[in-house]
């Protein structure tokens, strides 16, 4: 748009229609680079990085609510004149991308292995550039506005550089290590899997009672377990060593049954007492916690299963079955043996492969390691001494005891899709070499004969690198220089163990300070019983399918309101609806404000009203308060004061007593100081929604006769010395006024279109003033005939229905049109609910642990409440009476 010339005439559709004006706005601030900044060292800097999505992923309700985060805030500081990056970026999803393209080549009859690693990879890319950009278009539908033209990849050049330098480096400290660990494996993707890639669900099983006899005795050791099948590598049986039922067996061997091999009684704090017989079988090489115990204890790790899952040659005569199958013959043997005692049901949950569901072999395998402890310790400082804070406070607790109880992290993977790990080994002498750049001889003896390492990285290996190498790291670049350490992570609860822990050590350890000061932690988005949202459940909520319904604006607004920081969020549909209402109001309020700014030229203004100075403290105290929630990372309540004001405080009251002055063009500077407040308060506050409702906002503004390219390039509202509480006191007392009334004759089912007699009492003179002089909108927005306003009366009016507030008495003759009794119930019922709240009061200004303990002005303040209650009291039984006399 040329901010030269904007049309004076409004050309605004009667509705709003998202689907007309989103795609066209987006376009334009993208053409326009408007979401793009280049490094500008005058300026302070604002800079976050988004979690970056599996690029063979589709935008899910987590990825909106994460996003809509980071725009508002991004748009925020963008406004405030911030030298402003929101970098974007993919994740390269090793085992995800590599399944989407076997699949491709299953159905085209062949496989990964026929093509061979080289052309295998070729497909892969082929297949990102053709389907990668998926999700970040679909980014760009929610109205993300991050710079798309600093777009990264955890696989593109600079990110791949990067994790060669961190490779080597930590290796070169001997922080990298190859060794047999238990990891997750799958035995169908052929992989170890990361912890947050293993999905725990809930399995009808059995626990298994197995007698385990003590050598050279009668007595024999009762063992409970889930798995029968792994009993073939045990090399242990475990008790507590408090545990006075074992203690004299503690020392002592076993002789395991089926494989009569000879084991060792052992004593470990673990062991859970209640759980079982309590004595648990150990098989380091099939189970973590057993693995653990087995180092503590120095025992054998005997592998019973090859990694499809197969018991192997160490199984004896159950070689070749499946482990499933081994399971029903091992259990069969037992029994027949009469060493199965009994079998019990047993739910557990079972840990399972998010990608294909099989279920999870824990398993001892060769693979490359990161050693956790020194990295860990300066991880865990930073956050101890305050230089990195979550919001909200209490995830530091969570984040702390994952990262003192931290293991050693598993980095390699089983794919050929990823970051090949730069080692190879010597075909002659058997060199390991680690290098940044492809060696082309071994330096140790010169031969050629090299063989790189065919496993691949685990990919939060690359992502833990992400706030600095989307940045040019290891490179001194000038937007590392000016954007790191970034300014604040957005992420969601369930992500903290896996990605920003590794980003902390791996910033601590790589730049020697964190990647950013606060991590702003959001919950999950739940259906409305509060489940996860699955396919399985077929409860999932389709984004791009509720954005086609209801527009972006809506979505955003509605996963940001009704929600305080680090809870999960349920959706409930019919929110989507009550948000697209609130798009409505301001388009409907928008469009009739611009109609009757057609005439308008700017000017000085008239005497304010006071609809006019109450309107602007209130929009001050509004401009202050949101921006106070935004610093604060508080979005739910920066929504929420915005919904309150621009419909409640600004459509539903200002813009109605505007209405006379409007339409009297007589009055010319009345007429142009009610348009000068209305431009001024809807324009800023539409500025202060931006962030929120992107599209809405620009679509309006673009009708206003203000300069600028775009709302989203203007400055964020700064608080207007205008402070007006006499105003906002007297508004507060006109504005109450009329809604007793409203509510009287709401309650006396009058017509709407019905005039009634107001008589108005009140014996404080600055009250019966403010109702004097607003007497013209009492009569307009509470359908009067008449108002009739006395400082005291000889006797009340009969036959009335009333409302007490504030010392101001109210009183409606409804002439026949009232039902008497129901009057005086709902009279009664007032007062029955002024002494629940009494005795409330009494109650509680009779504790001397409140009024002793509480400040002085709580306690002057209800007690205050409570005279005003009893008065109140009074006033309506006097009121009863006086309607049954009358």
């Amino acid at each position: 748009m040329d901010e030269n010339n904007k049309a004076a005439k409004v050309e605004m559709a009667t509705a709003y229609d998202s689907s007309s004006v989103e795609s066209k706005w987006y376009k334009y601030w993208e053409e326009n680079g408007f979401f793009h900044e280049e490094v500008d060292k005058d300026k302070q800097m604002f800079s976050i990085v988004m979690p970056p999505p599996n690029v063979t992923g589709a935008l899910h309700l987590g990825h909106a609510m994460d996003s809509t985060i980071q725009d508002i805030l991004t748009r925020f500081k963008r406004m405030q004149g911030f030298n402003t990056l929101w970098v974007p970026g993919t994740d390269h999803a090793g085992i995800a991308t590599q399944a989407k393209v076997e699949g491709q080549l299953a159905k085209e009859g062949t496989s990964r292995h026929e093509l061979g690693r080289e052309k295998f990879l070729e497909r892969v890319w082929d297949w990102k550039a053709q389907y990668g950009g998926r999700i970040t278009q679909q980014l760009r539908r929610l109205g993300s506005s991050c710079d798309w033209e600093r777009e990264r990849f955890t696989m593109d050049e600079g990110c791949s550089k990067a994790v060669r330098e961190a490779f080597v480096d930590l290796y070169s400290k001997g922080l990298i290590y190859r060794g047999n660990y238990i990891v997750n494996w799958c035995p169908k993707c052929h992989t170890t899997i990361s912890d947050i890639e293993v999905e725990h669900n809930d399995r009808d099983g059995n626990l298994y009672h197995l007698r385990y006899p003590v050598k050279d005795s009668e007595e024999a050791l009762v063992v409970a377990t889930t798995r029968p099948e792994t009993m073939l590598g045990d090399t242990a049986v475990a008790v507590h060593p408090e545990d006075e039922r074992y203690r004299h067996l503690i020392g002592k061997t076993l002789i395991l049954p089926l494989m009569d091999r000879e084991i060792p009684i052992i004593a470990d704090d673990y062991v859970d007492q209640e759980f079982g017989t309590g004595a648990v079988k150990i098989t380091p090489a099939h189970d973590p916690n057993d693995f653990e115990m087995g180092l503590r204890h120095n025992l054998p790790q005997i592998i019973v299963m090859d990694k499809d899952a197969k018991m192997n040659e160490f199984a004896g005569k159950y070689q070749g079955l499946d482990r499933f199958e081994a399971r029903k013959a091992v259990v069969a043997d037992l029994k027949a043996a009469g060493v199965l005692v009994k079998i019990d049901p047993h739910a557990h949950a079972v840990g399972e492969c998010y990608r294909c569901t099989t279920i999870i072999e824990p398993l001892v395998s060769k693979q490359w390691f990161v050693k956790m402890e020194p990295l860990a310790k300066p991880a865990i400082e930073v956050v101890r001494d305050g230089r990195l804070e979550f919001v909200p406070e209490r995830f530091d607790k969570i984040y702390l005891g994952w990262m003192e109880n931290i293991r050693d992290w598993c980095i390699s993977r089983q794919l050929w899709w990823g970051h090949r790990i730069p080692v190879w080994y010597c075909e002659k002498c058997g060199a390991e070499i680690c290098a940044k750049e492809d060696p082309s001889g071994c330096p140790t003896c010169g031969s050629e004969n090299l063989r790189q390492d065919p496993d691949v990285l685990d990919t939060w290996f690359s992502s833990g690198l992400w706030p600095f190498s989307t940045l040019g790291w290891p490179e001194k670049t000038p937007e590392l220089e000016q954007f790191y350490p970034t300014s604040v992570l957005v992420t969601g609860r369930d992500i903290i163990f896996f990605w920003v822990a590794r980003m902390i050590f791996m910033a601590m350890e790589f730049m020697k300070e964190v990647p950013f000061p606060k991590v702003m932690i959001h919950g999950l988005v739940l259906d409305a019983q509060g489940r996860k949202m699955s396919k399985s459940l077929g409860n999932g909520v389709d984004p791009i399918e509720v954005i086609e319904q209801y527009g972006a604006d809506t979505l955003r607004f509605m996963l940001i309101t009704g929600n305080t920081p680090g809870n999960d969020l349920r959706f409930h549909p019919e929110r989507l609806e009550a948000t697209r209402n609130f798009s409505n109001k301001i388009w409907n309020a928008s469009r009739y404000v611009l109609l009757s700014l057609e005439d308008y030229q700017e000017g000085p203004r008239g005497e304010l009203a006071l609809a006019d100075r109450w309107i602007l403290t209130r929009y001050a105290s509004t401009i202050e308060n949101v921006t106070k929630a935004l610093e604060n990372f508080d979005l739910g309540e920066a929504g929420r004061l915005l919904y309150e004001f621009i419909w409640n405080e600004f459509c539903d009251w200002y813009i109605e007593l505007t209405k006379p002055r409007l339409y009297n063009k007589e009055d010319v500077l009345a007429r142009h100081t009610a348009q000068s407040v209305l431009l001024e308060v809807l324009e800023g506050t539409l500025r202060l929604l931006h962030p929120f409702m992107p599209f809405l906002t620009e679509e309006i503004w673009q009708n206003f006769p203000v300069a600028g390219k775009s709302i989203m390039t203007q400055s964020w509202p700064g608080i207007p010395a205008y402070q007006d509480t006499v105003a906002e006191g007297n508004m507060t007392l006109l504005m109450e006024a009329i809604k007793a009334i409203r509510n009287i004759r709401a309650e006396m089912k009058v017509a709407p279109g019905q005039k009634v007699e107001i008589i108005m009492l009140a014996a404080d003179k600055n009250q019966r003033a403010v109702l004097e002089n607003g007497k013209a909108d009492i009569l307009k927005l509470a359908g009067g005939a008449s108002v009739e306003l006395f400082e005291s009366l000889p006797e009340k009016p009969s036959q009335s229905a009333s409302a007490v507030l504030g010392g101001v008495e109210i009183y409606l003759p409804l002439k026949g049109m009232m039902d008497l009794g129901k009057e005086i119930a709902r009279l009664e019922k007032e007062i029955s609910l002024a002494i629940q709240e009494q005795q409330v009061l009494e109650t509680k200004l009779n504790n001397p642990g409140f009024t002793n303990k509480a400040p002085a002005p709580v306690v002057a303040k209800e007690r205050e409440r409570l005279e005003a209650l009893l008065v109140r009291k009074i006033t309506l039984e006097e009121r009863i009476k006086e309607l049954k006399q009358g």
